[in-house]
């Protein structure tokens, strides 16, 4: 039982520790959904509950209360392994990151890293190159504001403006300024909700017009990631930070249908943490060199954009 179910004790040991199958799934680098799945499978295969899903949170069955101190214990165990032999990771490097820095930032910036480090390896969010191994992850980005914990970097913060596909950005340029939007598909993000200052549409349109109805109206996305596939499939404008796309826009897949000046920078900002013992290793180090070099280029990109406007 223990090999095959050993990510399921796993889930379920951290969702007990942390009080939420969220939190759990944020320490793994996976959602919560698949946490919930993890701990499903372990119990279907026990043929019993292991977990009650109650409104001041989740509690234990009283068959996993007998069982809970030993589970606990053997992960403590294993953790203190691994961090013993940390070492064993050689020129391994593990990132629990933002999906859509990840994927949209990161991703396509990291082959040069890899390029002049052939020889690390790279796990992100539980996928690379490199296995995926219990304990903490050596980086840690996020968006939201600083946490005030050892070696925490600010990133950049991002520039959010409206982005469409090519034909669409077409589309709307030849309409008459005042109604330029009226009836067109909004698509919404739920990322910069948390935000302060981030503009969504009712906000943008409430202060540059070209549309008098239903701002709020529109399919919400969890993430840029997301919502950047009906982007390209002409299903509609989305607003988004300009640096996560940059990539984007400079091969043309998608365009910006209005002048630069009309976006808003977000309070919030992607940050860095590393752990201590982590930098203390040559190649994290040197990543951590390299993304903070990466991150002044991209806060620098968005400023000579603006400046160009």
């Amino acid at each position: 039982m223990i090999p095959t179910h050993l990510k399921s004790l796993q889930a379920l040991e951290l969702a007990m520790r942390t009080g939420s199958l969220t939190a759990a799934g944020k320490l793994l680098g996976i959602t919560t959904a698949a946490v919930g799945q993890r701990i499903k499978t372990l119990e279907e295969h026990l043929g019993f509950d292991l977990l009650v899903r109650a409104k001041s949170g989740i509690c234990l069955t009283p068959e996993l209360s007998a069982a809970l101190p030993h589970i606990v214990a053997a992960f403590r165990e294993l953790e203190t392994a691994a961090h013993l032999l940390d070492f064993q990771r050689g020129l391994e490097i593990h990132v629990l990151a933002n999906t859509d820095w990840a994927e949209l930032w990161l991703k396509t910036r990291l082959s040069e890293f890899k390029a002049a480090n052939p020889n690390i390896l790279f796990c992100v969010n539980g996928v690379g190159d490199a296995p995926l191994r219990l304990g903490q992850a050596d980086c840690e980005v996020w968006f939201g504001e600083p946490r005030g914990g050892y070696g925490e970097e600010m990133l950049f913060r991002d520039y959010l403006l409206p982005v469409a596909s090519p034909e669409n950005t077409k589309r709307v340029s030849s309409l008459d300024a005042s109604e330029r939007l009226e009836g067109f598909p909004l698509l919404h993000l739920n990322c910069y909700r948390t935000d302060p200052v981030a503009i969504g549409w009712p906000e943008w349109i409430s202060a540059h017009g070209y549309r008098k109805t239903a701002a709020e109206r529109g399919i919400r996305y969890a993430h840029v990631l997301q919502a950047l596939e009906a982007v390209f499939s002409d299903a509609g404008m989305l607003i988004c930070g300009l640096a996560l796309v940059q990539s984007q826009l400079e091969s043309g897949i998608i365009s910006l249908p209005f002048a630069i000046s009309q976006g808003a920078w977000t309070e919030h900002a992607y940050y860095a943490a590393f752990r201590e013992s982590a930098v203390r290793r040559t190649q994290v180090a040197a990543f951590r060199s390299w993304l903070l070099e990466k991150s002044s280029e991209t806060t620098g990109h968005l400023e000579k954009l603006l400046a160009r406007d």
